[in-house]
This record gives C-alpha cells, sequence and structure tokens, in this order.
C-alpha cells in the first residue's frame, strides 16, 4: 500500500496485480521468431508485421529463418523502412536443411514448414523466450499481451500453444483419415511461445528427433509439417504445454470450430488464416475477419516510424546521420522540399512478385530499366509483347495502390507468363515524383551486364533485344566505355500500327504519323543523335555531347547513378547523360535501333513545372549547383558544363 492509504482488500489487490500483470513493461523487448521464404511469404509477413506494429508499444527484434530470396527482400525492407526500436536479425534457412530434410512433408509450406523444429539451435544461444508466428497471421491486439502469458507457465511447462480448431486430428473427417498422435483435438502451431532456455535443458532436439523417426515408420510423412511432430511429441509429455486461450489463434481454416472463440470483436486477439485458401475461406465471420486484414494490408507502413512514447529507444547510425543532414537544411528556403527530398528514404519493397533470372553464358545480356506511377499500368503488357529480355521496374505507389498493381497483375495473361520481370515497390512520401531515386532503384536491381536506361512511355522496336546483344559483342562493350544510342521518336495517335523495320518507320516519319521524339517542343534534347545521319545510317556512328543532351542509352551495370537532387520534371535525364560525358563515355548512335513514345495525358510534374515559377525557379539553382558540383569532381575536363545555358 502507498503511505496513507487504506490496505488493499485481496479481490482488489488480485484485481490489480492481473490488471499489471497483462502488460510487459514498456522497456521489455519482444522476440518474434518468423520463417519466411521466397517471394510470396515475403509479401505477405509485410501485412503480419504492419499489424504488429500498428499495436506495439514496445520495442521488438524480429529473427527471420530465410533464404536468399527472403533475406533480400526484407532487409531492403527494414533498411529503407526505419522503424524506431525495431531490431531485425536473419539467419540462412539453406544451412538449416539438413536438420530436416531427412522428414518427408507432404504440407505445402515443404521444407520450410519444419524449421520451426530447430529454433533452439538456430536462435542466439542467450535468448531466453521468443514468440514464433507464421505468415498468415493477423495481430488484433498489442503483441505485449502474448508476451506476459510467459509469467503464466507452471512447471515443466516450455511451450504454449492454442487448440486444434478443425477436427483434424481425431481422425473423422473422412474414410481412412489417419492423422498423426496428438492429445484430443491437438495444438496448432501457427503461434508458439517458446521458452527456449529450458527446451536447450530438455534436450528438445533429441525429443522430436527420436518422436518423428519413430511415427514416420508407419505416418511415412508429415501433413500438416511441424505441427504433426510437435503434436506427437506432447502426445508423450502433455506437461510440456500450457495451452492458450483460443483467441490467441483463431484459425480460419475449413472445418474450422473457431466460431466457439470469441463472443464479440473485442475478444479477437490473432486471426489465423491457415488455409491454402486464405482470403476465400468458408467461415460465418469471414467478412469481417478479411476487413481486418485488408485494413493491414492496404495501411500507409510510413505511419509506423512512429516513435514509442517513454521508451528512449537506440537510434540507429543511419537515422541520426539522416536527421542530422535533414536540420542542417535552411527550412526558410524556397527550394527547402526540393532538397529535402534528396534525403528522403523511402521505403522499398524489391521483387514484389515472383522472379527468375538464368544469366547467359555469353555476358551479353540487356535489362530494360524503367520507372512508372500508378497511371502508367497499362503500358506494361505492351513493353511485355515488344521486350522478351529481362525487365527492372520501379513503381511509385501507395500500400493501398501495391495490392490493385497485385491484382492487376495476377490477373494479366500477359505479365503472369514472365517471370523475368522485376517489380520493386518504392512506398510514396512526400510531394514531388522521386524519378530519379526509382530510376536508381530499378537499376540496382539489374542482374545483367548491360542495361538499357528506357521510360515506361516508349515501346522498343521489335527485336531490339537481341539486336542490342549483338551490338554489344560487334562494339566491344566489355572493354570500352560507351552508350549506345537508340533513336526515339514519337506518335500522337493512340492507335499506332507499329512499324516492323526502319523502312517502314521512315515511311510514316514522312508520312507525320511519326516524329523524331519532342520535335514541336524540345528539339535539343535528342538534336545531337542526328536523325538526317541516322536516316540513310547502315553502321554506327559515334556522336558528341551538346548541352541538354539527354537520349535512351544502353551502358554496362557499372555506369553511374541518376543523380536525386532532380525530382518530378526537369533535368532529371540531362544530368546523368552529362556525367556519362564527364566519365569519357563514347556516345555511339545504333543505325538499326529505335524506340516509340506512346501518347499519354500530361504528368502532374510537367503541369507544375509548366504553370509553377517557384518550381522552375528552384529547378534553375539545383541545374547550376549540379554544374558547379561536376566542375568541383571532374576539374577542368568539366568546364564546359559551366557554360550550359541555364534557360534551358
Amino acid at each position: 500500500k502507498w503511505p496513507g492509504q487504506a490496505p488493499l482488500g485481496p479481490l482488489m489487490a488480485a484485481t490489480l496485480i492481473a490488471s499489471i500483470d497483462q502488460f510487459a513493461n514498456s522497456d521489455d523487448t519482444i522476440h518474434i521468431a518468423i520463417v519466411c521464404a521466397g517471394y510470396n511469404a515475403s509479401r505477405d509477413v509485410v501485412t503480419l508485421v504492419k499489424s504488429v506494429l500498428f499495436h506495439r508499444r514496445n520495442p521488438l527484434h524480429f529473427h527471420f529463418i530465410t533464404d536468399s530470396i527472403a533475406r533480400k527482400i526484407l532487409a531492403d525492407l527494414f533498411h529503407t523502412w526505419m522503424v524506431p526500436a525495431v531490431h531485425v536479425n536473419f539467419y540462412d534457412a539453406d544451412e538449416l536443411k539438413s536438420e530436416v530434410s531427412w522428414i518427408p512433408n507432404k504440407h505445402y509450406s515443404g521444407i520450410y514448414g519444419l524449421m520451426k523444429l530447430v529454433l533452439t539451435k538456430t536462435l542466439p544461444s542467450d535468448l531466453q523466450k521468443v514468440i514464433v508466428l507464421d505468415t498468415d497471421i493477423t495481430f488484433a491486439t498489442d503483441i505485449a499481451e502474448l508476451w506476459v502469458v510467459f509469467h503464466k507457465f507452471k512447471g515443466q511447462q516450455v511451450l504454449g500453444l492454442v487448440e486444434n480448431q478443425s477436427d483434424w486430428y481425431l481422425g473423422n473427417l473422412w474414410k481412412n483419415h489417419r492423422p498423426w498422435p496428438a492429445l484430443g483435438r491437438g495444438f496448432n502451431t501457427g503461434v508458439i511461445l517458446l521458452l527456449l532456455d529450458r527446451l536447450r535443458k530438455l534436450k528438445w532436439e533429441q525429443m522430436w528427433r527420436l518422436t518423428a523417426e519413430r511415427e514416420l515408420m508407419s505416418m511415412l510423412s508429415t501433413s500438416l509439417a511441424d505441427q504433426d511432430i510437435f503434436n506427437a511429441v506432447i502426445k508423450q509429455n502433455p506437461f510440456l504445454v500450457h495451452q492458450l486461450p483460443c483467441f490467441w489463434n483463431v484459425q480460419l481454416s475449413d472445418h474450422t470450430r473457431s466460431e466457439k472463440c470469441y463472443k464479440d470483436v473485442s475478444d479477437l486477439k490473432v486471426i489465423h488464416w491457415n488455409s491454402p485458401k486464405k482470403l476465400r475461406v468458408k467461415n460465418k465471420h469471414v467478412e469481417f475477419f478479411r476487413n481486418l486484414y485488408l485494413t493491414f494490408l492496404e495501411y500507409d507502413g510510413n505511419l509506423l516510424r512512429r516513435e514509442l512514447f517513454g521508451c528512449p529507444s537506440e537510434t540507429d547510425r543511419n537515422s541520426e546521420n539522416l536527421q542530422k543532414t535533414l536540420s542542417e537544411l535552411d527550412e526558410d528556403d524556397p527550394c527547402y522540399e526540393f532538397r529535402r527530398e534528396r534525403f528522403t528514404v523511402h521505403r522499398t519493397h524489391v521483387y514484389f512478385l515472383h522472379y527468375e533470372y538464368e544469366p547467359a553464358l555469353d555476358n551479353t545480356d540487356v535489362t530494360l530499366v524503367a520507372q512508372l506511377s500508378m497511371d502508367r499500368l497499362q503500358m506494361l503488357e505492351a513493353i511485355c509483347k515488344h521486350w522478351e529480355g529481362p525487365i527492372s521496374l520501379a513503381l511509385y505507389l501507395s500500400d493501398a495502390e501495391a495490392q490493385q498493381f497485385l491484382r492487376y497483375a495476377q490477373g494479366s495473361e500477359v505479365l503472369m507468363s514472365r517471370s523475368n520481370v522485376g517489380y520493386h515497390i518504392v512506398y510514396k512520401e512526400g510531394q514531388f515524383y522521386p524519378v530519379n531515386l526509382l530510376r536508381n532503384v530499378a537499376m540496382g536491381q539489374a542482374n545483367t551486364p548491360y542495361m538499357f536506361l528506357s521510360d515506361i512511355d516508349f515501346l522498343p522496336m521489335y527485336g531490339l533485344y537481341e539486336y542490342l546483344r549483338k551490338s554489344v559483342v560487334q562494339l566491344d562493350m566489355g572493354n570500352t566505355k560507351k552508350a549506345l544510342v537508340i533513336p526515339a521518336f514519337e506518335t500522337l495517335r493512340y492507335r499506332l500500327s507499329f512499324p516492323k523495320s526502319k523502312a517502314e518507320l521512315l515511311s510514316q516519319l514522312d508520312m507525320g504519323t511519326l516524329f523524331t521524339f519532342r520535335y514541336h517542343v524540345w528539339t535539343k534534347g535528342h538534336a545531337p543523335t542526328d536523325f538526317a545521319k541516322w536516316r540513310t545510317a547502315t553502321t554506327p556512328y559515334r556522336v558528341q555531347w551538346e548541352a541538354d543532351f539527354e537520349p535512351y542509352v544502353m551502358v554496362r551495370r557499372e555506369s553511374p547513378e541518376y543523380d536525386r537532387r532532380f525530382v518530378g520534371f526537369g533535368w532529371n535525364k540531362v544530368a546523368h547523360i552529362m556525367e556519362l560525358d564527364a566519365q569519357e563515355y563514347e556516345f555511339v548512335v545504333l543505325p538499326n535501333a529505335y524506340m516509340i513514345h506512346m501518347p499519354h495525358a500530361p504528368s502532374f510534374d510537367i503541369t507544375k513545372f509548366r504553370s509553377n515559377k517557384q518550381y522552375r525557379a528552384c529547378l534553375k539553382t539545383l541545374k547550376e549547383e549540379f554544374q558547379q558540383n561536376m566542375s568541383r569532381r571532374y576539374g577542368f575536363a568539366a568546364l564546359k558544363y559551366m557554360t550550359v545555358d541555364n534557360n534551358s
């Protein structure tokens, strides 16, 4: 009791202790382990992570057991997400395969569905307890409430599990249905509380292996992966399990009894989509559950970057450096927003969809690189039909738009028939379209020795992919610094009979169906390509850099990145071509290559450029600063860039 206060009655004291016990200390770090492999699971796990972050009040430490694909995706995602008080560790699932590969498993999760069995061996030896989650889980409450359940473990209890909510382990689902042994209905392993230190002392490794070996002699394989083995161990050793209330794992599989778990929405704590049908599962309240899931699926992940109140968290070095850089910017500078955008860290999810690429043995392969926003999605199918080689695309989307894109892609036969297209989501933040950041993201994920730096509104000529690969050999690209120029044209017609050859293109040019690109508004951008010469050229020819030159080029993968200070419309490509020239790249025009710009409504950024005087003034300032930087970096050779007309 407190001084001057009457003693607490036993009932009141018990209530107070129970309410204190319900939550972890807000400074306690909660450890969460998740097995995640492949492109789809890496996408699914983000929704789980969002639901946990949304409700949490504690520092979190995620332990991901991943294959190389999931590791790359999630490492990039968390690095760019920059959520305070979140630590992430990765453990190589490939190194663990030999521990479980001897167990035949019929479950759709494959070998990764067995890896929760080896967590005592995989996770750090000083980690005492951990919450283990499947990727298809959604939290509807603070995970700290689950963490404190560890305090309720008694005696030799080392596993916290919810009873299985289907009749699977009762063996009465169909004739000759023969499940693995289980205690009663058995337990579901979608949510597990593991007391790691005690499990190690009990020789867990030996325990589950002996059980699995014995049962496999008659069962031959597992049907539900690790869950079958956990249940067989518990059947032999019921004292190991602490049964969790069923609201900690409301299982939405077929034949489920999950409706007995909750009387009210407020009872729900964890939803588990443990059917291969996922959101299409049959359940009386599935519409409510689906809406809860979709809330987090489409929730703006940037809003989860909030600091935790009353819990000073270590700031990581990247975050500190960013804050320092931003604090040095002058907020009264009329171009402050432009300058700030250069340092904005955009949350990035690379390889949002399944991707497969087999490297070509001859070192001539080329990736088409481009960036887009939601309003250009309709170009994807056409580009895929024109370019059969690998493609790397950066898409600037909100969380909700990313899901629309996913549905669009999955509904497209053309896109689904291609596995060599990498889709990399850069999540929206700020008021500008970060065009050069997007280009850099797409370039960074190109897996070929060469890149064709295109834009989403262009269709390459049929056969350009093979033509560029041949040009790599003919022009000795591997041993020289060249930027191969692909002449650019445009049509103002939405329905174009795409020219199948150079002769056909020249005919359409003469008839006025096609024009050289930006002929009507900005001839300087492509004039150095020398279209008059190109008309009759049969061999590649070299051209000199000129002010405002912005051709579309193929370069080696090691070529310089785009300068991030240029956002929205204006000078974003010009600056990159200038940098290539400063690094002594030769510009060589290909005589039988072409690309055609398809018409579209003006972008929001070009409209801002045309209508906003301050926008144009800031662009002029950024250009001058870029030219000065070039002069400092490249010395005397860069003096010619200082004389470029700043009205261009």
